[in-house]
């Protein structure tokens, strides 16, 4: 059952510190209007042919409604790991079922560009159906490297800019 707007800026979410240790707790709501750090997994779907799925953000979301994303993302709960994280909103935002082989990549550290989130970046290998949320996801399509590229190189302000700092990190490591 997906929380309605009112219920998700109520919901307790860990606040950290720049090291990512936890210093408190806090309304997700006075989070994001306080700028306070705090987690998120976010997971990138790629298919056998190498093409990354991304999602187009619901234009009901709080922080960048209507942008391209990660293929899926969330706040990592209390006492969560970011790998259970990332399992759960695969699951919830595209009905990808846990048995999905998760690869951690690597991390970044909360700043501006990503909405003060610690965040932990994971891939999968997925060819299966999609069963996109319709309360988190407008839409979604899958691109090639070379799509996302030029949307990156071109500053697509279409794109969150935590997805824009996570591709060129990923196009880094290649």
């Amino acid at each position: 059952m997906q929380l309605g707007r009112e219920e998700v800026s109520l919901e307790w979410l860990e606040v950290v510190d720049e090291n990512d240790t936890v210093i408190g707790l806090e309304r997700r709501g006075v989070i994001h209007a306080r700028g306070l750090m705090h987690r998120s997994a976010q997971i990138l779907v790629f298919n056998s042919k190498g093409n990354l799925f991304l999602q187009k953000r619901s234009t009901t979301k709080d922080e960048f409604p209507g942008l391209w994303d990660s293929s899926a993302a969330g706040h990592v709960n209390p006492g969560e790991s970011y790998e259970d994280c990332a399992r759960r909103e695969l699951t919830e935002e595209l009905g990808i079922e846990s048995s999905v082989v998760l690869e951690p990549m690597f991390r970044i550290a909360a700043s501006e560009s990503t909405g003060w989130e610690h965040c932990a970046v994971f891939r999968c290998l997925y060819d299966g159906p999609l069963e996109l949320q319709p309360d988190e996801i407008d839409e979604g399509e899958w691109l090639s490297p070379h799509e996302i590229d030029q949307k990156v190189d071109d500053s697509d302000t279409a794109l969150t800019p935590a997805v824009r700092r996570i591709w060129r990190r990923v196009r880094a490591r290649q």
